[in-house]
């Protein structure tokens, strides 16, 4: 296939750019290096790559003869999203206007969408399930959700097939680690390797569906490769949704156990959920997909 990778420098973008390249496709780059939260972006021999931003209409001659677009160029964090609401809706919802605008007029098949577990929020009950309602709390859960309705969109108007993924609390190698609003696998890393406490927020009884990014490398591939008949077997359209989570979690302050005797607590932030965790069942069924990566096994090597 030719592959067109959006945010492909980034913690999860650069892992399925070196996927795709050991499987033997082509793969193009588009991401404009401006995440703050990481420390490098990662190239890989074999890729194209241009620095440039999903937005401008400049970039669009790019997708012309790709396949597949994996889409993961977006503001990802949640408190900075709440200091600088106009950049993170600028980004990610006018990108991935962008970047369906792109692959439509270049006759891309399918479109794979990086969407974020962030969507559930507090009103609904683990485990969380794609049919339940949207609760966004934060700006940048709206506009991870407003994507997904752009993909939907968009399908329904044009054809192209889109896969939403929604992440839960991804970690693994190349996490970012650079700042307070990093995620707490990375701070915990870093902090511990800087021989400080790990700061946990509020009493820590909050709990995290943590998943490895290995495995939600696969599903991205799965989500890509998939006859649509299997896919969208159960839509009228070429569209769907699904959860991409272990199905299992545990506290943050469990984590912070797991890793250190030296914890601080700090003061409970706005705009997070109390609780993640997924049913991955439709993943399973439809994707294929199993997560194979347990939290505690890849804590004891850190």
């Amino acid at each position: 296939m030719r592959c067109i990778v959006t945010g492909g420098k980034g913690f999860i973008g650069s892992h399925i750019v070196e996927t795709l390249l050991k499987d033997g496709h082509e793969v193009i780059v588009i991401d404009d290096e401006s995440a703050p939260e990481n420390e490098k972006f990662y190239e890989f021999e074999g890729a194209d790559y241009y620095k440039m931003d999903i937005c401008d209409p400049g970039t669009h001659w790019i997708y012309r003869g790709a396949d597949i677009v994996f889409h993961l160029a977006a503001r990802s964090r949640i408190q900075p999203a709440m200091s600088l609401p106009r950049h993170t809706f600028e980004n990610n919802v006018v990108g991935t206007q962008s970047v369906l605008e792109a692959s439509i007029a270049a006759g891309v098949k399918r479109v794979v969408y990086s969407g974020s577990s962030s969507y559930y929020g507090l009103a609904n009950k683990v485990p969380h399930k794609e049919p339940m309602p949207s609760d966004c709390l934060n700006p940048y859960s709206l506009s991870k959700y407003q994507g997904e309705q752009l993909c939907k969109l968009y399908s329904r108007m044009s054809g192209i097939e889109t896969v939403v993924l929604r992440y839960f609390n991804v970690y693994g190698e190349r996490e970012p680690l650079k700042g307070r609003y990093a995620p707490v696998v990375g701070i915990f890393k870093k902090q511990k390797s800087d021989g400080k406490p790990l700061t946990v927020v509020g009493d820590g009884h909050q709990r995290r569906d943590f998943t490895h990014v290995s495995d939600v490398v696969s599903a991205n591939i799965l989500a890509a490769t998939k006859h649509a008949a299997e896919l969208y077997a159960s839509s009228d359209i070429c569209y769907d949704v699904f959860n991409i989570g272990t199905g299992t979690n545990h506290s943050v302050l469990e984590l912070a156990e797991m890793l250190s005797d030296k914890i601080e607590h700090i003061p409970l932030r706005l705009g997070e959920a109390k609780e993640t965790l997924a049913d991955n069942s439709r993943a399973r069924t439809h994707l294929s997909w199993l997560p194979a990566v347990n939290l505690k096994d890849i804590i004891n090597n850190y």
